[in-house]
């Protein structure tokens, strides 16, 4: 069917005026069937003039409607219903393709675990964790705070233990960022944070960024945006593997000076970083919100990040928090907190953060060597330049390589393949030379 229903009939149906009616009642209205997949819905203006609203609002609800997967289409070439089921997924973490077992898959940028140190003496002090059991909503165990706050990089008024660091940065927005906001974030960035975004229905600033982390230039066109967030990495990029100069750290600084602007320091790879901490929280006590992740360092399966804010920032994640699981596992903070005091831990992660040093520095030896433009750093991947991102997917997938194209993290256009070098003990020469194939058509 790609019939147009009548503007005049579809305004009879809706009951709702407000952009979140119009989007729910236009949703039930696909779900019953009575608008079929391939119906052409009337145009926006005649719409409005038949519900008398502003166009903007039926812009606005089709927006919604459109991040859904339920409607298609925008402008002159029409608006269709294209799906009668809205899936919530995080469309950029999905896989780029179906991979054999024969297929060197470089497209997952996690620990080796290898590397990992042992939990087993954790999480058994962690059974005898203060309070267990309890249903008390308490931020974060008095023994993890004490334990963190020792290498902390400022001194905040709060701290939260979350689920892991993404759940950090998913609860955040969702307490505090409104759908239809702008949030500003360093491109490129993980792709997990722009999928967070999209799903929030946010729209997004990207700000680009060079060896030493968000370019001062391209922030400043930003702000001019009125973002209510700035989303960025304040100490290695998880995706490039740059690390954030503390120059640079001010001058970010000197330009959100004078803004309300939320600051959120993501700080993903943690002490896997060869780079010192730091942040903007010294300065912006009061708007600032430092997240750090122990999940590539100690493990993915403690499920455990700290977030520290102001007392007010903290209280208002902690209270929508409340509409789910309300508080992190006490046995893994106290795990958490025991691995953070082990001396034998600290030794473990010096080796791990020296292995995938020197993994990725073999790799980017070896592209440089071959005339790709290749940037050292530390971290989990490297961020490899190409001539054209599908021809070097094609290329790498028909020598059995599986990485990832560089749209994946960005908002603006890309030209890069997002390789993991985390594991990658062997085999080292041979990616490189696929990888320069695959770098320079022709």
């Amino acid at each position: 069917m790609s019939d147009t229903v009548d503007a005049a009939w579809f305004a009879q149906t809706l009951t709702d005026r407000t952009i979140r009616g119009i989007a729910i009642e236009t949703s039930a209205l696909i779900r019953a069937g009575a608008l079929p997949v391939g119906t052409k819905l009337p145009p926006i203006r005649d719409l409005a003039f038949a519900l008398g609203i502003s166009p903007a609002t039926i812009s606005e609800a089709w927006s919604e409607l459109r991040r859904q997967k339920i409607i298609t289409g925008r402008g002159r070439n029409g608006t269709w219903v294209s799906g009668d089921r809205f899936v919530a997924k995080p469309e950029r973490l999905g896989s780029s393709g179906r991979y054999g077992a024969d297929v060197l898959d470089l497209t997952s940028a996690v620990p080796d675990v290898r590397l990992l140190p042992k939990l087993a003496e954790a999480m058994a002090y962690g059974a005898s964790a203060e309070n267990l059991n309890s249903y008390e909503r308490s931020r974060i165990l008095p023994e993890l705070e004490e334990a963190v706050r020792k290498t902390w990089p400022y001194e905040p008024e709060a701290y939260l233990a979350t689920n892991g660091g993404y759940n950090a940065v998913y609860t955040l927005i969702q307490a505090l960022v409104m759908p239809g906001a702008s949030v500003a974030i360093e491109d490129p960035t993980a792709m997990r944070l722009l999928d967070i975004l999209e799903d929030r229905g946010v729209r997004i600033i990207p700000v680009q960024c060079d060896r030493e982390g968000p370019l001062p230039s391209s922030l400043e066109a930003a702000m001019k945006l009125r973002p209510v967030a700035f989303i960025f990495q304040p100490r290695l990029h998880s995706v490039t593997g740059q690390s954030l100069s503390s120059e640079r750290l001010q001058r970010l600084g000197d330009i959100l000076e004078g803004t309300d602007t939320l600051i959120v320091e993501d700080d993903g790879i943690a002490d896997i970083s060869t780079a010192p901490r730091h942040s903007l929280g010294g300065r912006f006590a009061d708007r600032t919100i430092h997240i750090l992740s122990y999940s590539k360092t100690h493990g993915p399966d403690l499920r455990l990040a700290v977030m520290s804010s102001s007392r007010a920032i903290v209280e208002q994640i902690q209270s929508y928090r409340s509409f789910s699981a309300g508080w992190t596992s006490r046995i893994l903070q106290a795990a958490t907190a025991w691995l953070l005091r082990d001396p034998a831990t600290q030794t473990s992660l010096q080796r791990s953060r020296d292995i995938y040093f020197q993994r990725r520095a073999d790799l980017v030896d070896a592209l440089v060597e071959r005339g790709i433009e290749a940037q050292h750093g530390s971290g989990l991947c490297a961020w490899v330049p190409v001539a054209s991102e599908p021809f070097g997917m094609v290329t790498l997938a028909a020598r059995g390589i599986a990485v990832h194209p560089g749209a994946k993290f960005s908002i603006l256009p890309s030209a890069h393949l997002r390789v993991a070098t985390a594991m990658l003990s062997d085999r080292v020469n041979d990616v490189a030379e696929s990888i320069a194939l695959a770098a320079k058509p022709g």
